[in-house]
């Protein structure tokens, strides 16, 4: 069953790509606000969770971070990383910017060890505010799901009528290879559609993305927990090691989780 996260501050938890992860949720904690709403999303729908679409405060955000990180401390158990997640799109938060730089000043105060993630689907590179912030942190973990518009209309559902692939890669390529490229990869169905991003015809098409934008590094990944659609196949992991050999084999650093 897909669900909402109902903190600011949740975790820490075990990430498969991450480590032991701190997640801070800037978005309501009983709605979701998101620029996508994709198949395969664990918070479910957009539309099942209209609560009070009020994002959390900047002060609230760094009170509780401050908070978790001093008692992991005590604990002695330091997160692995800073993870902005959440339900929806975190750098939809009005204060985004002003939230990276405190997080950064906390995190070097308390736990100078711990990395700053992102985790974005990138349709707010647009907004300089943005990339500035994404351009500080240390793993800037920017979705791209698809080469083309139409499978992209698929899987991750856009909410801007003009959103294309072509104006993402373009923006993704101004951080000049410093942030990381995160890919969903299934196959399946959703309301009788076909849906399938790991056909020849796809993977080939993204890798050449990937050869444009040259990120630090990939990662590729299917599905792990409930999903909105019920009728989609997680991909293998021998299927992910074969597409993240392709990756490899353009020097760029590829993980399969």
């Amino acid at each position: 069953m897909t669900a909402l996260f109902n903190d600011i501050i949740f975790g820490p938890i075990r990430s498969r790509r991450l480590g032991l992860s701190l997640g801070v949720n800037l978005l309501p904690t009983h709605a979701k606000i998101c620029s996508f709403d994709c198949v395969y999303c664990e918070c479910g729908w957009n539309g099942e969770h209209e609560g009070q679409r009020k994002f959390n405060t900047r002060d609230n955000v760094r009170e509780q971070l401050r908070v978790a990180l001093l008692r992991m401390i005590a604990e002695g158990t330091p997160p692995d990383v800073i993870t902005f997640a959440g339900n929806g799109e975190p750098t939809l938060h009005p204060d985004f910017e002003a939230i990276i730089g405190d997080t950064i000043v906390s995190r070097d105060e308390i736990s100078p060890s711990a990395r700053i993630s992102v985790l974005s689907n990138a349709t707010q590179l647009g907004r300089e505010d943005v990339v500035r912030a994404l351009s500080r942190v240390d793993n800037n973990i920017l979705k791209l799901d698809s080469a083309f518009d139409d499978t992209v209309r698929l899987i991750n559902n856009p909410q801007q009528s003009d959103y294309s692939v072509a104006r993402v890669v373009e923006q993704m390529k101004r951080f000049e290879g410093r942030l990381i490229v995160q890919t969903m990869l299934l196959r399946g169905e959703c309301n009788g559609t076909p849906i399938d991003n790991t056909t020849e015809h796809e993977v080939s098409a993204w890798l050449k993305l990937i050869d444009e934008i040259h990120p630090r590094q990939v990662m590729v990944y299917s599905l792990d927990r409930d999903t909105p659609c019920k009728t989609l196949e997680k991909v293998s992991r021998e299927d992910l090691a074969s597409i993240a050999s392709r990756v490899e084999k353009l020097g760029v650093s590829c993980s399969v989780a």
